[in-house]
């Protein structure tokens, strides 16, 4: 099997948006939006990804979130656009939401509205009565998607925060929810993936600004149920970091660079990533980057 990973896609369309709607954390983001990001983050790089991972025979394609920038339904309305032309359609296509698609409390509901059924949890995966309803939880996650010999495991970091922050945190319900997840003996013999936005490792994810708050107690869960991968966006750049499993092995922590990116710096030049999976063990993988030029993706 390949499963391709992607993240932070910015994709930003602004068409019918009045300065109301850009009212209070919107107004930060929007005047980063004029004086950088709108240059650096380039949609034509998500068209050329998915005409590239269209004829790659990808079997998967995971997006770790921050598909807008100001969680506006004009965003998530040509974000979905771009992303139905993926031909996988959205049964092998899964979307978890960033930061930045709950950048304010009254752009929450698109994601789930808009992207839906990127993030719809297989059939006996569901929480209903079951999701705990407490002060630190998202509720309905994590989603399960068992694709033959994958099973991929959805979190949801995505908060509103306040004004020049942009941390995550998983809450105590769906931490819990995780480690059942990850111990059912449904998906014995399956190749875990789990897929967050905040990387869950590493120096960033100490940030109290920008990293996951209950990295932590992330890290027991998996220290406890294991997995054979992890995945995350976040800080649009390449990083490789653990966690100890179980029995004391190492699980790679893998983020990856926008995928929409291009400016100044070559190493975060817009990319994503294929993972070969064969006979439930992760045997490789190689990431494929973006040639503004010629508008097409290549392997480096």
């Amino acid at each position: 099997m390949r499963l391709a990973h992607c993240s932070d896609l910015h994709l930003l369309s602004h068409d019918g948006v009045r300065w109301l709607d850009l009212a209070n954390k919107r107004w930060l983001g929007a005047m980063n939006l004029l004086s950088n990001r709108s240059r650096h983050y380039h949609v034509a790089a998500f068209e050329a990804m998915v005409e590239d991972l269209n004829a790659q025979g990808v079997e998967h394609v995971l997006c770790t979130g921050d598909v807008t920038n100001l969680a506006l339904r004009q965003e998530f309305e040509f974000a979905r656009k771009r992303f139905d032309n993926l031909k996988l359609g959205p049964t092998h296509v899964t979307v978890v939401p960033g930061n930045h698609d709950a950048y304010v409390a009254a752009g929450v509901p698109f994601f789930s509205e808009i992207f839906g059924d990127y993030a719809t949890t297989d059939a006996g995966w569901e929480w209903g009565e079951d999701t705990r309803h407490d002060a630190d939880d998202i509720t309905h996650w994590p989603i399960v998607r068992v694709r033959g010999e994958l099973a991929l495991i959805g979190l949801s970091t995505s908060r509103q925060t306040p004004w020049f922050t942009a941390y995550g945190k998983l809450g105590h319900g769906q931490l819990a929810r995780l480690e059942r997840v990850l111990t059912d003996p449904r998906l014995a013999g399956k190749v875990r993936v789990v897929a967050i936005h905040h990387p869950p490792a590493g120096p960033r994810a100490l940030s109290k600004v920008r990293g996951l708050r209950d990295h932590g107690d992330f890290a027991r869960v998996i220290g406890t149920a294991g997995c054979d991968l992890i995945v995350h966006g976040h800080e649009h750049r390449d990083m490789h970091e653990a966690l100890v499993g179980p029995t004391g092995d190492s699980i790679p922590v893998r983020g990856i660079a926008s995928g929409t990116y291009f400016h100044n710096k070559p190493e975060r030049t817009a990319r994503y990533r294929i993972f070969e999976i064969t006979q439930g063990v992760v045997t490789g993988d190689h990431v494929r980057v973006w040639d503004p030029q010629r508008n097409t993706f290549g392997q480096i």
